[in-house]
């Protein structure tokens, strides 16, 4: 349609010429000899210019033909080689499989002569347990046998040796995420898996009165860390295997109900709200319950009045559900919003679906309210380093706040900007405290023998505490703060209100605490 329309334009330069002549001939009475001259020069121009156009036009159509053929020919050339290289890719799959189809044929060939020269009367195999000591074999879906070398861990799970499992995981605590991997698989190889986890948990409050620089002996933490993780591999081994009902045995059940309740007077006398959501003890006796199936032992409404102690370790929820307590959440997140543990709350509102009846925002904003106002009624009468302490309170409580926003994408109904502003304002004020307190301190100054005078290098004091304490520092700030005074009602569960804690780490039941930033669960 292109080629024709330029065509016709063309063409119709002829008659445009004639109408421009028809013109110029009815001006020649006027001057006939100039506009002649000037017509003259117009048609010799107008003329050139046709010509020229006329020119480049065949060139043009030629050069198109010209294309068009050296495309369909591009386009045929294409097709014809790939035409070559699917044959010869169905020729290669075509050869490989028959190749397959031989290797395949001559190993059954062999497997079945094998099989047919076996005497019944030859029985050379190893015993049993000579084998297992050498290899760990199994069955694949075809009947092929795979053996591969025990692994220390399963050795120690198949000659029941608890001393040895506790040494093995203590010796080896950097690799505590690949233990907790191989441990359900491990506990396989023991002949009573059961009974292994449970002579693990023998030592579980053995030394409980040690202390050391105020603190509980780190090893006695680190075995009943070890003895949660054998718990939970043990249970998730079981879920795996479908095989509960080798786990209400009449001589585990009564094993398992004899450690929980020899546990449980050791749990009354402790001070739960010190943990502040985060109790070992309390998880591990939780743990013991729904590992063994001896709830019907307890009460729920005992079995509730410890999860408030757990409330801030990942496996929390999971664990609740495995006792059946998720009927009794609404109850347990009444006992953490009325003892100022709204972000404690805000978390299990999500994990049971609770969000409708625990708004998250209105419980966050309170939360903020009742620190600030704590720090307000102090702040008239209160000393530089309590007052610092507040502030620090205060910080730790908004950062914790920004991170359940974060984690909970609750950004569109809780806009973190002017909480990350009053972060700021805080940590500025604590930067200019801390210059202002090292500018004040006193510089002594000491002569030297050429005369000139250098300040002499001041070290800051050293915290009054034993020689080997931990030697890594803590490097993020407290999860949050709970407010020392709560007037808040109790519920039935019966929590106290929460002081605040010491600098918090994250705790794993396999092994040691392991620094961390702000989380939902410490767990």
């Amino acid at each position: 349609m292109a080629d024709d329309s330029v065509a016709m334009l063309i063409d119709s330069t002829t008659s445009k010429i004639q109408q421009l002549q028809q013109a110029f001939s009815e001006l020649e009475s006027h001057n006939a000899f100039l506009l002649n001259l000037k017509w003259k020069q117009l048609e010799e121009h107008f003329r050139g210019l046709e010509k020229s156009l006329k020119t480049r036009f065949v060139e043009l159509e030629a050069q198109e033909r010209e294309f068009e053929t050296k495309l369909t020919e591009s386009q045929q050339l294409i097709e014809e080689r790939e035409a070559v290289v699917l044959a010869k890719e169905l020729a290669s799959l075509d050869r490989l499989q028959k190749k397959r189809d031989a290797a395949f044929s001559e190993i059954l060939g062999k497997r079945k002569a094998c099989n047919a020269n076996l005497e019944p009367n030859l029985n050379t195999r190893v015993t049993k347990s000579k084998v297992e000591e050498s290899s760990n074999s199994k069955n694949d879906e075809k009947g092929v046998v795979e053996s591969k070398p025990y692994t220390e861990l399963e050795i120690l799970c198949r000659d029941m040796n608890v001393e040895g499992l506790h040494k093995y995981i203590s010796d080896n605590r950097k690799n505590l995420t690949v233990i907790r991997e191989e441990i359900p698989n491990a506990l396989r190889c023991a002949q009573d898996p059961c009974g292994l986890v449970l002579d693990s948990l023998k030592d579980f409050y053995s030394g409980d009165n040690l202390v050391l620089d105020g603190k509980k002996d780190g090893n006695l933490l680190g075995m009943r860390r070890t003895c949660l993780m054998l718990m939970e591999s043990l249970e998730q081994m079981r879920n795996a295997e479908k095989s509960g009902d080798n786990f209400r045995s009449e001589s585990v059940f009564k094993r398992a109900k004899g450690i929980a309740l020899g546990w449980k007077p050791k749990l009354d006398l402790m001070d739960m709200d010190a943990s502040n959501g985060n109790s070992l003890e309390a998880h591990a006796f939780l743990q013991l319950v729904a590992t063994f199936d001896i709830v019907s032992e307890f009460g729920e409404e005992e079995l509730c009045k410890l999860v408030p102690a757990v409330s801030r370790r990942r496996q929390t929820p999971e664990l609740c559900r495995s006792l059946g307590l998720s009927p009794k959440m609404p109850g347990v997140i009444d006992v953490l919003v009325n003892t100022g543990r709204q972000i404690d709350a805000v978390n299990l509102s999500y994990a049971f679906g609770l969000t409708e009846q625990y708004a998250p925002v209105p419980l966050l904003k309170s939360y903020l309210k009742d620190v600030r106002k704590l720090s307000n009624t102090r702040s008239g009468n209160m000393s530089p380093g309590a007052q610092n302490e507040m502030e620090e309170r205060e910080l730790s409580a908004l950062k914790a706040v920004i991170k359940c926003i974060e984690e909970h994408k609750l950004e569109d109904q809780y806009p973190v900007d002017p909480l990350q502003k009053r972060v700021a304002q805080l940590e500025k004020a604590k930067a200019d405290k801390r210059r202002a307190v090292e500018a004040s301190k006193p510089q002594s100054k000491r002569a030297r023998a050429n005369g000139s005078i250098y300040p002499t290098r001041v070290t800051p004091p050293y915290p009054e505490k034993s020689f080997y304490q931990r030697a890594t520092p803590e490097r993020y700030p407290y999860p949050y703060a709970y407010p020392v005074e709560t007037h808040h009602p109790t519920t039935v569960i019966g929590a106290t209100p929460y002081t605040i804690s010491p600098p918090h780490t994250a705790y794993y039941g396999n092994g040691y605490q392991v620094h961390y930033q702000p989380a939902p669960y410490i767990h």
